[in-house]
This record gives structure tokens, sequence and C-alpha cells, in this order.
């Protein structure tokens, strides 16, 4: 049973991206469009077919420490505001899926070391081809086809 949208939406994605100062409405768009292409709008928490990705954003523990390794540990304040989000315990890569605030920044930071600038906010087809380059890559087996209608169905709306 998938997350109400508009409570991920309000209660979760939305405070934390104004928290972090990088809230706009394309931004929290592709973050819900994210989490209704890669889990069912959080239907599942454990990758299907048992990869390692874990979460509503389905975020792999590999691209969970590039993310630190390669862009936080270099932006301090954001990290600390991130990190403000953990709870004491289990590991950060755990709670990619027990701590759906965490999540939500840490989806949010994948997409922000992209150069390219996020599409219009209600270009849904956009949004999917931004989620299918820079969050499933080419290997990826989502399409831009599936994101669009997973958009719809979940957040229609929302």
């Amino acid at each position: 049973m998938p997350i109400n949208a508009n409570q991920l939406r309000q209660s979760i994605v939305r405070p934390v991206l104004q928290n972090l100062g990088l809230w706009s409405q394309a931004a929290e768009n592709l973050i819900m469009g994210t989490a209704a292409q890669e889990s069912g709008l959080g239907t599942y928490v454990e990758q299907v077919g048992g990869g390692p990705a874990r979460g509503i954003f389905q975020m792999e523990p590999a691209t969970l420490n590039d993310c630190y390794v390669n862009f936080l540990d270099y932006r301090a304040d954001l990290k600390g505001k991130i990190d403000a989000y953990l709870a004491p315990q289990p590991d950060k890569a755990t709670q990619l899926a027990t701590n759906n605030a965490y999540a939500a920044a840490m989806c949010r930071v994948r997409y922000m070391r992209v150069s390219a600038a996020l599409p219009d906010a209600n270009d849904i087809p956009g949004l999917a081809a931004y989620w299918k380059q820079y969050y499933n890559t080419a290997g990826g087996k989502g399409t831009t086809d599936e994101f669009i209608a997973n958009y719809n169905r979940y957040l229609g709306g929302s």
C-alpha cells in the first residue's frame, strides 16, 4: 500500500526541501515523482529482486556514500542540515529505508549534483527524462513512460 501522496508531499518532502534551502516546485515534483517511480510511492522499501537499493527513493548505499565523499564532505553547512535528520541508529544506509525525511534529503542531493537545470515543475515528460538520465541512468531498468504512468497514478491529484 503506498504512502498518502499529500501527506508525503506536505509533511515530509516540502518541509525537508525548505529546511535545506533547496525547495522549488520543480524539485518537489521531481522528488515526489522519483518516489512514485522507484517504490510505488512507498509500496516497497527494499529493492524488488533483492538488489541493494533502499527506501522510497531506492537509493543504493554506494550512491549514498558517493554523495558524501564527493559532494557533502565539501559542503559543511548542507551536510550538517542533512545529518540533523539522522537518528543515532541505525546506520545511514539503513535509514534510507527507515527515515523518509533523511531519504528525501539525500534524493535531493543526488539531483543537485547535476549541473543541468531542473525541468519546469509541470513538465512531467521533462521530469521523467531528467529522472532517467540522472537518477536511474541509461543502464537502469526504468523508462520514462513508466515514470509518467506512475507519476499520474500516484500523484495525479496531489
